[in-house]
């Protein structure tokens, strides 16, 4: 039997602050196949990016700490990597695409030097990338990544491809730039995708050629992509699967007709009720009362119960464990809800 593409079990993660140590990961498991696209979702502060950044390794040691779990790639443990070679993983075998374009491009180098440094370094690990079965000499192998980078630059949209591969960040806009960064993630075909909001500096017809690139990029290469978002909808659209994170925990997760279909925890429906529809009226939106808890000095048992109205004395006792809810579906409540949500 293969082991899973990505494999994440019991990972906590604490922060050292002014305040204390934050715990702000707290026992998440994760796994994810080849061909799956995963939904991250949750709100700001949940420990969506942590996870993300933690499978590759980019969290900094301290002031994180990572007191106990395991992040397997394919059966190799990933917390056990020196440096060195888990710098070689990524880019080649995990690919990220950052939130923020602004501080994750070197802003004294052209769009296609960069490019070009990214397909080559792709390239030394596997020939392909610039379809090639074989490395060839130098001078034609940095022909064949600025070929490389020129098409890939036109399929995330950038308009004149070959003339803008001599600009400079700064003569992009945010948009722009985001996809440039989407360019250089798939550039390598990493084996692991993690996405972080990758079209919140969109429009809405630039974010579906997007999104409609990853999932040709799952289907034509077979790869498993963790997409970090707010966005339900993408999700619903994009994912096949989707776990939900609440202050460092996954209390949700699943199929996404499963679970967005009928969510069984509190905070999942919650976050369904806030999506607006195009029959809500003005002031009939809902939201979720109360406020994050403070991940210094964290409720005890679960998390969500001092915001849950169907929280008992029981739900403090100790964090829920996962139970099933349907077909791969599972749900960490003790109370989860029955009936389906349009009820």
């Amino acid at each position: 039997m293969t082991a899973p593409l990505l494999e994440i079990r019991d990972l906590h993660l604490t922060m050292r602050s002014f305040h204390g140590e934050a715990h702000v990961l707290n026992g998440v498991e994760l796994t994810v196949e080849r061909g799956q696209i995963w939904g991250l979702v949750g709100e700001s502060g949940c420990g969506k990016s942590l996870t993300g950044l933690s499978i590759s390794r980019l969290v900094s040691t301290p002031p994180g700490r990572y007191p106990s779990g395991s992040i397997r790639l394919e059966g190799q443990e990933l917390t056990a990597l020196p440096p060195r070679a888990m710098q070689a993983l990524r880019g080649k075998r995990i690919g990220m695409i950052f939130q923020d374009p602004t501080t994750n491009l070197n802003p004294t180098a052209r769009i296609g030097t960069q490019l070009v440094d990214v397909a080559l370094a792709a390239a030394a690990h596997d020939p392909r990338v610039l379809g090639r079965d074989r490395a060839p000499g130098p001078f034609a192998r940095k022909a064949a990544a600025r070929k490389v980078a020129v098409e890939m630059l036109a399929r995330v949209g950038i308009p004149d491809p070959e003339a803008r591969m001599l600009s400079y960040p700064h003569e992009f806009s945010g948009g722009m730039r985001q996809r440039v960064l989407i360019a250089m993630a798939l550039i390598g075909r990493p084996e692991l995708l993690i996405a972080d909001e990758p079209t919140t500096a969109l429009d809405v017809s630039v974010q579906a050629q997007i999104l409609k690139l990853l999932k040709g990029m799952v289907s034509d290469h077979d790869i498993g992509v963790i997409l970090i978002t707010h966005n339900l909808g993408v999700v619903s659209e994009t994912c096949t699967h989707v776990a939900v994170m609440y202050a460092g925990n996954v209390v949700e997760r699943g199929p996404v007709g499963e679970v967005l279909g009928r969510p069984r925890h509190p905070y999942t429906r919650a976050l369904m009720a806030a999506i607006p529809t195009r029959g809500t009226a003005r002031g009939a939106l809902k939201g979720l009362e109360g406020t994050v808890p403070d991940l210094v000095r964290p409720p005890p048992g679960c998390r969500f119960a001092p915001r849950c109205a169907r929280a008992t004395a029981d739900c403090a006792a100790g964090l829920p464990a996962m139970r099933a809810a349907g077909a791969g579906h599972e749900v960490a409540c003790l109370h989860p809800i029955e009936e389906p949500a349009d009820a």
